[in-house]
Formats: structure tokens, sequence, C-alpha cells
């Protein structure tokens, strides 16, 4: 048995065991991503670009630039909003303004439109707003300036501002207004309004507690004090001040 085993280990020393040919090979044992050199002429353009080989050799030559994430303004367009809207002021004298706006200054018991926060009120000399909101930072006796009107009219006559352009996906809302020098409007702050408290029940499905949501909202209220449509003459001499 031991002559078996001595003569078994003979013949597997003597045999030579011969490799397969190189292209026989496995494709990886022939790749290397590993680099054992820091110049640059030996790391590919796409590796740089990628960060993946980012050598101090390669920073102090300036060849390595991050790329950032962000996207530029000019490439990225961004969408308007949907509740977004662009104020338009018309500066300019037309032939039919300077023909009308003697005869409509002349004629009393002038009416505007007026814009408060976007919303728009039909008033008179004397008339009374009550805002459905509360307005900030004003006190009880406060003149305000009503420089937003998109009406001036009169018994026979009305002038008024091009009408609004709705918006899409490409541009916002586009509001026109007529210019603020052409009249003079002021309302007077008289006090503010409450409504009665309210109390609402909430509850869910298959559950016995009850909430309860208790509000009281506030109303501002202005009344109309003055209200003046400038003349030709003072509207061209204010255009020529500035």
């Amino acid at each position: 048995m031991a002559l078996l085993a001595r003569s078994a280990r003979r013949t597997l020393l003597d045999s030579r065991v011969s490799l397969p040919p190189n292209f026989l090979l496995p494709l990886r044992a022939q790749i290397t991503t590993v680099s054992h050199t820091l110049e640059t002429s030996h790391v590919p353009e796409p590796l740089i670009r990628s960060g993946q080989h980012i050598s101090k050799d390669l920073k102090d030559k300036g060849l390595y630039k991050p790329q950032s994430s962000q996207t530029s303004p000019a490439s990225a367009k961004s969408k308007p909003s949907p509740h977004a809207r662009q104020n338009v002021v018309s500066s300019h004298i037309t032939p039919t303004i300077r023909q009308l706006l003697p005869l409509l200054q002349t004629q009393p018991s002038h009416y505007m439109t007026v814009h408060i926060h976007g919303r728009p009120y039909l008033v008179t000399k004397g008339d009374t707003i009550r805002l459905p909101f509360l307005m900030p930072h004003i006190r009880p006796g406060d003149v305000l300036r009503l420089n937003r009107a998109t009406h001036i009219g009169s018994r026979d006559y009305t002038l008024k501002a091009p009408e609004a352009v709705k918006g899409n996906a490409d541009h916002v809302k586009k509001v026109f207004y007529l210019d603020e020098r052409l009249f003079t409007c002021r309302a007077r702050v008289i006090g503010v309004e409450s409504e009665p408290m309210r109390v609402e029940e909430k509850t869910k499905r298959r559950q016995r507690h009850v909430k309860h949501v208790y509000s009281k909202l506030r109303f501002t209220v202005l009344r109309i004090s003055d209200m003046e449509v400038k003349s030709l003459e003072e509207y061209e001499s204010l255009l020529r001040a500035e």
C-alpha cells in the first residue's frame, strides 16, 4: 500500500500540467482599472470627467472640472406660476385721450373702477367699501391714495384701460391700468367691522371626540372721500415734469 502511494506521488510530480493559451483565458484577467502612474497622458478623458480618478497632479494642472448638478438658468426655462400677474400702466397720450379727456373732465358725477389688492370695486364719491379682509398696518382715520383704476366714466363718456391678457404656460397674466396721473381718488379708513363668532364642529367617523373650531373674521371699511379727473393741461404738465 505504501509502495502504491509513493508511485502515485511520483507520477503527479513528474507530469507537467500545461496551461491553456492566453486567448482562452477570461477577458477580465487582461484588463486592469488601477492606474500605476500619476501622469495625465495615461488617464482617459472620460475617466477624468467622471471624477473616478482625481489625482493631485490633475487638480494642480486644472484639468479636472467638476460638473455641477444644477442646470444653467438659460437652459432651464422656469414656468410661470398659475397665479402670477404683471401690472402694466400706460403713460402715453393717445389721440382719443387728447380729444375726449376734456369732455370727460367737464361732466360731473364721475365713477371709477378701482382695484384694491387685485379686487375691482365700482365706486363714486361718498361710497362706502367693505373690504372682504383686514387691511394690515392701517388705523381708523388714515387716508389712502387709490392709484389702480381700469375705468373712469361719466354720464356720456368712459375712459378704460385695455383688456387683461390671460396667462398660460408661456407668459403670465397681464393686467392693464390707467395712468394714475389722470385722476385722484382717495379713501378714508372709517373703521373695522367684525362678524359674529362662528363655531364649527369637526369630527371623524366612528369616533366620539368632537372638535370645536372658533372663527371671527374682521373687515376694513373705507369711504371714498375725494374723486377728481385731471384736465388735459394738468396731465401734460405732470408728464413734462417727470
